[in-house]
């Protein structure tokens, strides 16, 4: 197959590295052997990446030094653990890590804080509770996202299927992750078949940049699905799963000051039955392998490429390599995101639990000790463990004679699932940021619960309590909490300074534009305050706020100037 990559000449450093050893080993287990550094090099920072590892540091410590920590990524296709998984990664993180864990945008858990001492052990109790970290980060495909809320019949479990098939058969084949992390040996790099190894899939130098996958089930849009580089939106015709249209080049991704980069909504190229998915994802990422931008990071994802090729040649591409034409894209509709909280029923008549995770983090507060409450509900009553794009947890399987025990264990811990939260902070996302993210510019996760109440108080005093409103902060534009679809997003500047976005809407198909730049943190009630008051004042009968905005400010915002380019918000 052709390759399109730049010249050698003008390859970015990642991709030197890469091509330079393809097995991604480095010297990571000679490092990991020496108790005399408690960091990795630079070049190996980029190999970890791949194994699910940052090397980060604790911002918060900078000014006596640096002290070096790692966060840890699990791959888990769908969010799906079982129990015994659960309450391993739970023991884990209070033996190796920060005694939390951290629910990802990707229905994914993180590890914190952990030391160097402690990588190698930590990593051993993951692989062997067969979980992998492999492909959690890096230029490959990352955690395959899936709907995880029981479905009321097959089709769920159905989509979660091939989510799974999907997530093996794009994982990458290095013989270095096993080697170092289950063996705990290096990977002997003189071997010829490691000297000349090349990833079956990906090559000598795997992706340009990260590519994610989605599956949606309408009129749920509970993954986000039009954010993802490739969706599969499944088609229900009188119950049954007929296929799915597919969605290509959305990412959230930008950078402050460059106009090239952009967040992007995903375009619909077609329809394909279920035994094409797996294949459509191969080809789909192979076209991003081969046409993507290796020699600018900033501008290596595969929205690029749909952006500035067109959706008409990427369908042409796609079909000369799936070696057959695609359907037109059958009609469906989405209504929402989000998840559901509290008691639901199940179609086989047990119940499932939606458990309030605040912006993601799962630890023990004063008054609201969540993670021994999951740890003792897990424990007793062995529910399957699923984690949301939103950043909550649910608990499915559940009979309905236990429902009252586990009410019971849960509100003993100062949880009560049928009273979790206010419709806006349930609602509400943040990213990790401060102090352990090393692209943070702005607080995001510790300062999102304290504006929040904020805004609550703001609503409030404008006639609005109780109003759900879409909030979703990052301390970056990467855009790790998707805040470019929010109602209000938030993203950070610099130190205590954020861009405000408006207009996203409840079903996270629609872009928010930019309708201030630069707006200390101090400053931000006072930019919203006088927006709630107009929307109280001006809004339609049950209009939402993302909805008001975008009727009402977009002619006024000169944020707004590009949300009119097809799939894409303003750069």
């Amino acid at each position: 197959m052709t390759m399109t990559s730049p010249p050698q000449g003008t390859l970015s450093g990642n991709e030197l590295l890469k091509q330079g050893c393809p097995t991604l080993a480095g010297r990571i287990a000679e490092t990991l052997a020496n108790p005399e550094v408690d960091r990795f090099a630079e070049d190996d920072t980029q190999f970890l990446k791949f194994h699910g590892i940052y090397q980060q540091d604790d911002r918060d410590l900078r000014k006596t030094g640096k002290k070096y920590i790692f966060m840890v990524r699990l791959r888990l296709p769908g969010g799906v653990l079982t129990p015994e998984q659960y309450l391993c990664c739970d023991a884990l993180a209070a033996r190796y890590g920060n005694n939390t864990l951290r629910v990802t945008s990707r229905q994914s858990l993180q590890f914190h804080g952990v030391v160097k001492r402690g990588l190698g052990p930590l990593m051993k109790g993951i692989n062997d509770a067969l979980i992998t970290t492999l492909a959690a980060c890096g230029d490959v495909n990352r955690n395959v996202m899936a709907p995880p809320t029981p479905a009321m019949d097959t089709v769920g479990e159905q989509v979660r299927e091939q989510a799974r098939q999907v997530a093996q058969a794009l994982s990458p084949r290095t013989p270095a992750y096993h080697s170092i992390w289950v063996e705990g040996v290096p990977l002997n790099l003189e071997a010829p078949e490691h000297k000349d190894f090349a990833d079956p899939l990906y090559g000598r130098g795997y992706l340009p940049r990260k590519f994610k996958i989605g599956f949606a089930i309408p009129p749920l849009n509970d993954v986000d699905v039009l954010a993802n580089c490739c969706g599969f939106i499944a088609i229900v015709e009188e119950g049954r799963l007929v296929g799915y249209n597919l969605t290509a080049g959305g990412g959230m991704g930008r950078s402050h000051g460059n106009d090239a980069t952009f967040p992007r909504l995903a375009d619909v190229v077609g329809f394909l039955p279920p035994e094409l998915v797996v294949d459509t994802a191969r080809a789909v990422l192979t076209i991003h392998r081969d046409f993507g931008d290796r020699g600018d990071r900033k501008h290596a994802r595969l929205k690029y490429v749909v952006h500035e090729r067109g959706v008409d040649w990427f369908r042409a591409e796609l079909e000369r390599r799936l070696g057959r034409p695609l359907e037109a894209a059958r009609p469906f509709k989405f209504e929402r995101q989000g998840d559901a909280f509290g008691w639901h029923r199940q179609s086989d008549g047990r119940w499932f639990a939606g458990v309030w995770v605040e912006t993601g983090r799962i630890r023990d507060s004063e008054d609201r000790r969540l993670q021994s409450a999951l740890r003792e509900v897990i424990a007793r009553f062995k529910p399957e463990v699923r984690l949301t794009p939103a950043n909550n947890v649910i608990l499915a399987n559940i009979s309905a004679e236990d429902q009252p025990e586990v009410d019971r264990h849960f509100a003993s811990h100062g949880v009560h699932l049928q009273a979790q939260g206010t419709p806006l902070r349930r609602s509400s996302m943040a990213c990790v940021a401060l102090p352990t993210c090393g692209l943070a510019l702005a607080e995001s996760e510790r300062y999102l619960p304290r504006l929040a109440g904020e805004v609550e108080r703001a609503l409030a005093e404008t006639g609005l309590a109780g109003e759900e409103i879409v909030i979703r902060m990052t301390g970056c534009p990467n855009g790790c909490a998707r805040p470019y679809l929010a109602e209000i997003g938030l993203v950070g500047r610099a130190p205590g300074r954020y861009q405000i976005w408006l207009g996203g809407n409840e079903a996270s198909t629609r872009m928010a534009f930019a309708y201030r730049e630069n707006v200390k943190d101090t400053d931000l009630i006072g930019e919203l305050q006088p927006l709630f008051k107009r929307f109280a004042r001006e809004r339609q009968p049950a209009e939402r706020f993302g909805d008001w905005c975008t009727r009402v400010l977009t002619a006024l915002s000169p944020g707004a100037s590009g949300a009119s380019a097809p799939g894409r918000g303003p750069a």
